[in-house]
This record gives C-alpha cells, sequence and structure tokens, in this order.
C-alpha cells in the first residue's frame, strides 16, 4: 500500500492553525447556534402556551397543554430533523456541500419566523400552524449537522481537527444559553410594562394578552444569527475534498484551497482507482465500514435517548426542588422567567463547561477515550441519583441534587454527546460522508424521540392520582432513571466499535488513499 494522498490535501492537513479555520468555525457554528436556540427555546415557552391556549376558569391549576399538544410540539421539530438528516446528508454528497448549505439556512430562517405567525387566536389553529412550520424548522436544522460536521472535518488540519469540530458543535452551548438570555430579558420586559396578579389571586388577569407576544419573540429571534451568517455561506467555497475526490476536479479544488491558504499549490493529475468507487449498500462498504458506523449509529442512539429524556426532567426537577414555584403562585409572565432563569443556570454551570472541555482535550486524550469516560459517569451519576432518589428530593438535600445532576450533564457534553457527533465526519469516504453523519445524526434523533416521548410517559407517577392531566401511570422517576443508567452503560459497550481518528488524516481513515502496488 502507497500513501497517495493527493498534494492539496496534504496541505489542508498540515497547514497551520489560521484565520480560515476560525472563519469555518463561526459560520458552521452559528448554523448550530441556531439549531440548538429552536430546538431548546420551545421548552422554555410551553407552560405559557399552556396558560394561552388552555386557560379553564373553573381549574385550581393554570391551563397546561394537553399531553397530545406537548408531544406534538416538542416532537414534529425532532421528526423534522431526523427527516432533514437523511436527506440533506445524501444531498451534500450528490450536489456537493455548499450549495446545500445555503438551503439549508434559508429554510431555518423562513420557518423560524413563521412559526411565531401562527395563523387565528384559537388554540387549535396556533398550536396547528406552530407545528407546521416547526416541523420544516427541524427539516433544515437537521440537514445542518451532517453539513457542518463534514465542512469543519473536511476544512481542518490533522492536528487539531478533533477540536473544530467540536467547536463547532459547543456553539449549541451558546444557542442554549441565548435561549435563556432573549426569554429572561423579554419576560423582564413584560413583566415590567404589563404587571398582573397570580393566577390564585386573578384567574383572567394572570395571563395579560400581551404575554401572546412573549412567545412569539422569542421563537423568532432565532432567525436573526442565521441570517447574519448567510452572506459569508454563500461566500465559501466548495471544500476541496469534495471537489477533488468526489467531483473529480482536482484543477477546481487547488485553485480554491490556493485561495484560501494563500499560497500557491500545484496542480496533480491522478489516475482512478476503480475499486474505491463503492457504494453504501456494497458489500465493499459493509467490510471497510460496517461496524464502525454500527459503533456510530447505535452510540449516538443510545446517548440522545438519556440526553433528551434529561432535558424533559428538567422543569420536574426545577420544581420538585422549589426552584421553581408552585404554577398557582406565579402570573403566566413570571413563570417564563423562572423556567428560563433555572435552565440558564444549569447550561452555564454543567452544559457549557462541558462542550468546551471537549474542544480543549479532544485532540489530547482522543475520541475513544472522551466517549468511554462520559458514557461511564453519566451511567455512575445516573445511578446515584435513582437509587437513593428519595433522599435526594427532600428539601434539605436539593443542593446535591442539582449537582449531581449537573455533573451527568457535564459529561455528556465532555463525553459521548461531542464525540458522537464528530467521529461521523472523520472516518467515512468523502463521497459518502456527509449521508453517513446525517444516518448516524438521524438515528440519534430516533433515539432523542424514544427518550423524549417514551420517559414522558414512563416517568408518571405509578400512583394514577399524582399523574399529570392526561397520562396514563408510568413506572415512575426514580425506575426512569434506573432505566437511563443501563442505557448508558450499554452505550459504553458499543463504543468499542467505534474507531479513533485522532491525529490521522481523513484519507488514511477513509482508505481513499491507499492504492495497490
Amino acid at each position: 500500500m502507497a500513501d497517495q494522498q493527493l498534494g492539496v490535501l496534504k496541505a489542508l492537513d498540515v497547514a497551520k492553525t489560521q484565520l480560515y479555520h476560525f472563519t469555518a468555525i463561526v459560520i458552521a457554528g452559528m448554523g448550530f447556534f441556531t439549531d440548538a436556540y429552536d430546538l431548546f427555546c420551545v421548552s422554555l415557552v410551553t407552560k405559557l402556551l399552556g396558560r394561552l391556549y388552555y386557560f379553564n376558569p373553573e381549574s385550581a391549576k393554570p391551563g397546561s397543554l394537553p399531553p397530545h399538544v406537548a408531544a406534538a410540539v416538542n416532537g414534529v421539530a425532532l421528526c423534522g430533523t431526523l427527516a432533514g438528516q437523511l436527506f440533506f446528508g445524501w444531498l451534500g454528497d450528490k450536489l456537493g456541500r455548499k450549495k446545500v448549505y445555503g438551503l439549508t439556512l434559508i429554510m431555518m430562517i423562513v420557518c423560524s419566523i413563521a412559526s411565531g405567525l401562527s395563523f387565528g387566536n384559537q388554540a387549535k389553529g396556533v398550536m396547528t400552524t406552530l407545528c407546521f412550520f416547526r416541523f420544516w424548522l427541524g427539516f433544515g436544522i437537521g440537514g445542518d449537522y451532517p453539513l457542518s460536521a463534514t465542512i469543519m472535518s473536511e476544512y481542518a488540519n490533522k492536528k487539531t481537527r478533533g477540536a473544530f469540530i467540536a467547536a463547532v458543535f459547543a456553539m449549541q452551548g451558546v444557542g442554549i444559553l441565548a435561549g435563556g438570555f432573549v426569554a429572561l430579558a423579554v419576560s423582564s420586559i413584560f413583566d415590567k410594562q404589563f404587571p398582573s396578579p397570580t393566577y390564585d389571586q386573578d384567574r383572567v388577569l394572570s395571563t395579560p394578552p400581551e404575554a401572546d407576544y412573549i412567545w412569539r419573540i422569542i421563537v423568532m429571534f432565532g432567525a436573526i444569527p442565521a441570517a447574519m451568517t448567510f452572506y459569508w455561506r454563500m461566500k465559501m467555497p466548495e471544500t476541496a475534498r469534495y471537489t477533488a475526490l468526489v467531483a473529480k476536479d482536482i484543477k477546481q479544488a487547488t485553485k480554491d484551497m490556493s485561495k484560501v491558504l494563500q499560497v500557491e499549490l500545484e496542480v496533480e493529475e491522478r489516475a482512478e482507482d476503480p475499486k474505491l468507487n463503492y457504494g453504501l449498500f456494497s458489500k465493499e462498504f459493509l467490510r471497510r465500514h460496517g461496524l464502525p458506523l454500527l459503533g456510530c449509529t447505535s452510540t449516538w442512539f443510545l446517548l440522545d435517548i438519556a440526553f433528551y429524556s434529561q432535558n424533559l426532567f428538567q422543569k420536574d426537577i426545577f420544581s420538585a426542588i422549589g426552584w421553581i414555584p408552585k404554577a398557582g403562585t406565579m402570573n403566566a409572565v413570571h413563570e417564563v422567567f423562572k423556567i428560563a432563569r433555572a435552565q440558564t443556570l444549569i447550561a452555564l454551570c454543567s452544559t457549557v463547561p462541558g462542550y468546551w472541555f471537549t474542544v480543549a482535550f479532544i485532540d489530547i486524550m482522543g475520541r475513544f477515550a472522551i466517549q468511554l469516560m462520559g458514557f461511564f459517569f453519566m451511567t455512575v451519576f445516573m445511578f446515584a441519583i435513582a437509587f437513593p432518589y428519595n433522599h435526594w428530593i427532600k428539601p434539605d438535600n436539593r443542593i446535591g441534587f442539582v449537582i449531581m445532576y449537573s455533573l451527568t450533564f457535564f459529561f455528556a457534553n465532555f463525553g459521548p454527546n461531542a464525540t458522537t457527533f464528530i467521529v461521523p465526519a472523520e472516518i467515512f469516504p468523502a463521497r459518502l460522508r456527509s449521508t453517513c453523519h446525517g444516518i448516524s445524526a438521524a438515528t440519534g434523533k430516533a433515539g432523542a424521540i424514544v427518550g423524549a416521548f417514551g420517559f414522558l410517559y414512563a416517568a408518571q407517577s405509578q400512583d394514577p392520582a399524582k399523574t399529570d392531566a392526561g397520562y396514563p401511570p408510568g413506572i415512575g422517576v426514580k425506575n426512569s432513571l434506573i432505566m437511563l443508567g443501563v442505557i448508558n452503560f450499554i452505550g459504553m459497550l458499543f463504543t468499542f466499535l467505534v474507531p479513533e481518528p485522532k491525529g490521522k488524516s481523513l484519507e488514511e481513515l477513509s482508505g481513499e488513499a491507499e492504492v495497490e502496488k
């Protein structure tokens, strides 16, 4: 076997870290910022939507979304994302990363704005249009996953590639924070302008009609950062690996990268090795990449079950430990403020640091070690919360509970949440790279749907009298957490199928640089 890597790709692999790397991180990262903002901001306003559109003056509790509506509002975006990951992942290999990249961004901008402009003022109309546009918003967001990862991995040099892809992914944390800050700002302004009594004092007046603007502003704000990067996305040249290895235009690739790297590169001619043209469904693909693909999909699937069900538990955990007072003691605007404050605190303390730890250590420790360690500690902390669960929910032990909960999140992000995103963008051949990343990501989203819905029902109390309105009894939070611990443990086992891409060139990893002597 001789190393047959193209000169232009070698130049990218050994390039010093320079401005274009950071431009690429910002351009790709802003997509991720918007993704996270859009997907997570809805959890800040679901309680408000319940108060606005499902208000029952007879009830002692404020209105809340019926289970099927709550599931739809949270779930359609995930379903859209899953479909988008598969479709745009495939399209990114067919048409090129760059062409498709602008398309996903336009979808995200249009649907962000449209989901805030729901039709009518009746619950049914508003929820239907919100769900419709959130599905297509999710579809655009889905496209961003394989494309952002692939573009960043194809632009990076081999020494710091992991950190660069992780930095794009870490923008997710910034997006979650931004969602929290926007919600805090908007709800504070409305609280000052339209003071209103608590629900217990006056059921009707506790939700001022102006509160309807709050969720619309929060939801639509996601379009702004996306719109700001559109111009830069369109100016970015197609990645050299796509142009040279997939479109087979080595001359164009060399020209593009000479501009980007600001050095003169010479054009080489290259004979094709027909053996390296195997498709996704061929025996050759299965032989070379079958197990790694299984590793990438299964670990992402298992991680997302745990990761997304945690986000669901958040509001319940905050209420249980008293960070969020009883619904009746707040008015609608104040409730948004309290939920946003709690989520932002958790994000600041655990979610965001986890991402940046990955950026700092991934090219030192490697992907495999971080993923194994993350799954291991997630298992440990889940069990540590679950078995003495009745101890944690006593008011005196609240702080310990929040710390354990935060650590689980920290090790998800300094662990499999980041690595499952990075590895699929590194180990597959260029002409299947975005497709395989899309497949891995979509399997992950399937896990998210299981986590978000399965556990929405599972976490309900076993005592029918204590379940949330409209839900059947479940297995309770404690047993749900034990199940999640087991899921994380299985994730740890499947990690052994994933190869270590640290420090190797993309062509070496995918076997594209091999030529029979």
